[in-house]
């Protein structure tokens, strides 16, 4: 009889009993060991099959079948990922372009060359590209540079105007298709600044009958170590400066006028989420539009930093291959074509080994979405109810609330705000991984931080006009908060100085006790008349302080 290599299989207290119910059910003579000798051949399959008592697995057994299987099985692309060619949507044609590697088939519609198309192949990763408003800002980079090229003589005009036509055109989003790159790429962003220097030779050369290199012409004075920075910079800037800005002024002015309607408003305030002295409806906005505010303030200052762009360092800071005037000239017309004012950096090794400005702007983009969260979160809580909940606000209804509770309507516009701003907050801890990843004299995380950081304002510029025009102005008061006003137990705070804290201590829990006001448990145990109590205890010189 061959030799049987016996499975072990984990015999927990749970199997161990149901394995004894089973040997005296079924094998009355025998003990549980000599039962599953009954049942070693099964063990060599790597389980024990027990009649009623389901299948015990050996869990080895079951590791190596798992294994097995998985090695047999081929990996499924998801729909969404990168061709793998890098091809057009019904592009089967192709055309032989070359670089310093030598030759490369590219899709024969596609505007880009072998440079391009090695980085489509080799980051088939995400299938996000880089987003537009990055190629907005590389459009402008790209003609402030022709520009400035043929004023220090180095291309002469006829070059020079093919160039900017052609990236003005690349900026104006004409050609967005043709940037296919994943934002997962080389860390310098090489593969993106050499997608556009390729695009751009490509339509400048067919629409002036010029022969214009990717590297010799549009890339001329250039390096993607300084574009790349720069071209974060620009970008962040223009979104801030057309979208959040504009966004958040208009916000700030909504709580503004939130805060003036209900200034006629007193209501209990609260700390620790307990009742506390009472505030008007229209101080908490005051307070809401004052974040809003001092986040325009501090986006002033991250303005600042974002508009000193790192072009002229070209590899390592230096200014290699460049001339001495070629940043100044290229900021001047940059800030023309795109119309807001940019300038060379003071200090190139800073701008291009680090990610100190765009930094900066995250961490004030995150200060912003946490008072987004902090603004939101205080609306939908007064918003709550509206039978058993604090219900001193009324929000807009705009979708039915549940799928199951008929006439339910939650707040899905805060709700949608905290969510976004969560997101803000994650893009703000990318940054942070981005900011360490600068290496000597170049950060190798810039294509990964720009994207974080244009999500970031995107997000919030998008979130902020949805919370004003969704939310805020359709605000209105209800009577609940002038309501329960009386009943709080904390206007026992402006007796304290009249008849000492312990007193009035001992009042606002005897109030709370019996369920009597304040100004009731106030005239048993003081001697106060209640015309001097009702004058103690007005809400109205409570919001403010004492003459």
């Amino acid at each position: 009889m061959p030799k049987i290599d016996y499975t072990s299989i984990r015999v927990t207290k749970e199997v161990r009993e149901s394995l004894q119910n089973y040997v005296e059910e079924c094998y009355n003579d025998l003990s549980i060991n000599s039962m599953l000798k009954v049942h070693m051949e099964n063990l060599n399959e790597g389980h024990v099959r027990f009649p009623k008592y389901g299948m015990y697995e050996c869990p080895e057994s079951r590791k190596q079948k798992m294994r097995s299987s998985i090695s047999k099985k081929s990996i499924k692309k998801s729909a969404n990922n990168l061709s793998l060619t890098g091809s057009l949507p019904s592009d089967p044609y192709t055309r032989t372009e070359s670089d310093t590697m030598g030759e490369m088939e590219v899709p024969k519609s596609a505007l880009w060359g072998a440079s391009t198309q090695r980085a489509v192949l080799n980051f088939p990763i995400s299938g996000i590209p880089m987003s537009r408003s990055f190629i907005r800002a590389l459009g402008y980079i790209k003609a402030g540079a022709a520009a400035a090229n043929a004023e220090l003589g180095i291309i002469d005009d006829e070059m020079k105007d093919a160039i900017i036509s052609a990236s003005i055109s690349v900026a104006d989003g004409n050609f967005d298709e043709h940037f296919p790159v994943d934002v997962f790429q080389t860390g310098s962003g090489t593969s993106t600044n050499m997608n556009a220097n390729e695009v751009i030779a490509t339509i400048s050369s067919e629409e002036s009958g010029l022969k214009i290199h990717p590297n010799d012409h549009v890339n001329q004075g250039q390096s993607s170590n300084d574009v790349i920075p720069s071209a974060l910079h620009l970008s962040v800037l223009l979104q801030i400066e057309e979208n959040l800005c504009p966004a958040l002024l208009n916000l700030q002015t909504s709580l503004s006028q939130k805060s003036d309607e209900f200034m006629s408003i007193i209501k209990t305030g609260r700390t620790h989420l307990m009742d506390a002295t009472p505030i008007r409806l229209g101080q908490e906005f005051v307070g809401y539009a004052g974040l809003i505010e001092r986040s325009l303030d501090r986006l002033l200052l991250a303005k600042d930093e974002l508009s000193l762009l790192a072009l002229g360092g070209t590899a390592v800071g230096t200014g290699v291959n460049t001339k001495a005037k070629f940043s100044e000239l290229a900021c001047q017309h940059i800030s023309k074509l795109s119309g807001i004012d940019v300038y060379e950096t003071d200090n190139h090794f800073l701008a291009q080994s680090s990610l100190d400005g765009a930094l900066t702007t995250s961490g004030v983009l995150r200060g912003l979405a946490v008072s987004l969260q902090k603004i939101a979160n205080d609306i939908r809580l007064m918003g709550s109810g509206p039978r058993s909940g604090i219900s001193e606000l009324s929000l807009p209804a705009v979708q039915p609330g549940s799928s199951i509770m008929p006439g339910k309507v939650n707040p899905v516009i805060p709700e949608a705000i905290i969510q976004a701003s969560s997101q803000v907050i994650a893009c703000d801890t990318a940054l942070v991984q981005s900011g360490q990843g600068g290496y000597f004299e170049l950060n190798t995380m810039l294509p990964f931080a720009a994207h974080n950081l244009l999500q970031a304002v995107s997000l919030l510029s998008n979130s902020v006009e949805v919370f004003a025009a969704k939310c805020i102005d359709g605000l209105e008061a209800t009577d609940k908060g002038p309501e329960l006003l009386m009943s709080g137990l904390m206007l026992a705070t402006t007796l304290a100085p009249v008849i000492g804290y312990e007193k009035a201590a001992k009042i606002a829990k005897e109030a709370h006790k019996s369920g009597q006001t304040v100004l009731e448990t106030s005239l048993d145990l003081t001697d106060l008349s209640e015309e001097e109590l009702i004058e103690i205890l007005d809400p109205e010189k409570m919001v403010k302080p004492s003459d």
